[in-house]
């Protein structure tokens, strides 16, 4: 016979439960078949057509593409990572042994958020990359709470390596959370009673199997790239935008490489570039680039590494300008905050046998997302902040489980502090994974407040509970 205790935590389980389930539910009736941008598009035709341009990853591409052969659109792609987000967000509220009711309360106001009401509804690279890294940790969580059961362990442990390879191929810097999950991994081991030498083994192994796995579905994915070297042409648009920026904010920075390699090229940027310069994204400098041909990337790559070694505190203003832009987005009406309906270039539109849509629900929708932009819900300074208390709080707190989740903001961290380096453009999706590594952090330390297992019991319980 269940005591009064036991059946009161058992109701904050299912009420967790519940509202996550309903979450993800309403979710997808509000949002089915989903929105799609004008990347969207251009990728769903691409996987349609089976060969892919290569300006993004092309695991987008290709998912999308299996999933319109199973049903036509996107509807299949937007249940797939809506059913990875939420999915993560149930784990990690299950794991613990002892549920505390402090999590159903914050569970419904996260349901309510644009990220979780909206945005796994959206067909974006960030959203896949954030639901599988999510899901990654959260299965990582669950090897910590079921360490003493060897084969749900190890299930759980190859779920982890198989969708964090997933998240570091949707996204050009995903890689950056790889070795945080062995880190998570490894520490995750020596807590659960085992030896240095096999904790090690376990974050070196994790890695010796997560990045050849990654390495393999490139360069799968790479044979059907229309274009090859796209990439490379991605990497002298920011050079080039960085080295913009420089001279928009010191005209006096003399730009010799370029003067003495292509002096065509440093004309360009000193005109039209400062001209139609901004910090808010690349695309204000994208007339250049119709001057460009193949050999203008090693003079421009030459130079943007001068900048660099020459003047540091210029290229590190540059950087921060930018950083700030997408970090802080200081004026969310310059930047795009989310997107609803389905809007494309004609072509691509056509060839992934689509139409504009533009409903009342739609714009509902938008409405709903928008109205929260005043507020800290659309702010990653704000996520950041409660991110770090987090961080601090699972650290020391120290159960087995807390260490995954740990890591998974570690990773979501660096990710976020990669687009200093990267950052051309201020769209609030970009660091929708800090966000989203918040929400569940936040949810399974709710979740898992109050008394400590009992003696016995895996740390952190889960599966190690039973």
């Amino acid at each position: 016979m269940l005591s009064l205790g036991s059946a009161w935590e058992n109701a904050a389980r299912f009420a967790m439960a519940a509202v996550l389930v309903v979450g993800a539910g309403v979710t997808l009736w509000l949002n089915l078949p989903g929105h799609l941008s004008y990347d969207s598009v251009v990728q769903l035709a691409e996987g349609r057509a089976g060969v892919y341009g290569g300006q993004h990853p092309p695991v987008m591409s290709w998912m999308l593409g299996v999933a319109d052969r199973i049903t036509p659109g996107a509807a299949l792609f937007v249940i797939f990572d809506t059913l990875l987000i939420y999915g993560a967000l149930l784990a990690l509220v299950l794991l613990p042994p002892r549920a505390s009711w402090l999590a159903a309360p914050l569970a419904v106001l996260c349901v309510c958020l644009p990220q979780l009401a909206l945005y796994p509804a959206i067909v974006w690279k960030d959203v896949l990359f954030a639901g599988s890294a999510a899901a990654g940790f959260a299965c990582l969580a669950w090897a910590a709470g079921s360490w003493p059961r060897v084969r749900v362990r190890a299930a759980c442990l190859a779920a982890t390596t198989l969708l964090l390879a997933l998240a570091a191929l949707a996204r050009q810097n995903g890689a950056v959370v790889l070795p945080f999950a062995s880190l998570g991994l490894g520490l995750i081991a020596a807590r659960s009673g085992e030896k240095l030498g096999h904790a090690l083994a376990y974050a070196a192994g994790f890695l010796a199997v997560v990045l050849p796995l990654f390495a393999i579905g490139s360069a799968a994915l790479a044979t059907r790239l229309e274009t090859p070297g796209v990439a490379e042409q991605a990497w002298t648009a920011l050079q080039t935008y960085d080295i913009t920026a420089a001279v928009a904010r010191d005209p006096r920075l003399e730009l010799q490489t370029l003067r003495a390699r292509a002096p065509a090229l440093e004309t360009l940027i000193r005109t039209q570039g400062v001209r139609s310069y901004s910090p808010i994204r690349v695309d204000s400098i994208e007339p250049i680039f119709d001057h460009f041909d193949d050999s203008a990337a090693a003079p421009i790559a030459a130079q943007w590494r001068a900048l660099i070694l020459r003047h540091p505190l210029l290229y590190l203003r540059v950087r921060g300008t930018a950083f700030g832009w997408v970090f802080l987005t200081p004026q969310q009406s310059e930047c795009v905050l989310d997107v609803t309906g389905v809007d494309g270039p004609a072509e691509e539109m056509a060839g992934a046998g689509l139409k504009p849509r533009r409903t009342a629900m739609d714009d509902a929708l938008d409405g709903y997302a928008k109205a929260f932009a005043p507020t800290p819900a659309y702010s990653h300074a704000t996520y950041g902040l409660v991110g770090l208390a987090l961080l601090a709080f699972l650290l020391r707190r120290r159960r087995a489980p807390d260490f995954a989740v740990a890591a998974m903001l570690g990773g979501a961290f660096a990710f976020a502090a990669s687009f200093a380096v990267i950052s051309i453009a201020c769209d609030y999706r970009y660091l929708y994974d800090l966000d989203l590594a918040v929400i569940a952090a936040a949810l399974y330390a709710a979740a898992s407040a109050g008394r400590t297992p009992a003696r016995g019991v895996a740390p952190g319980g889960g599966c190690g509970a039973a």
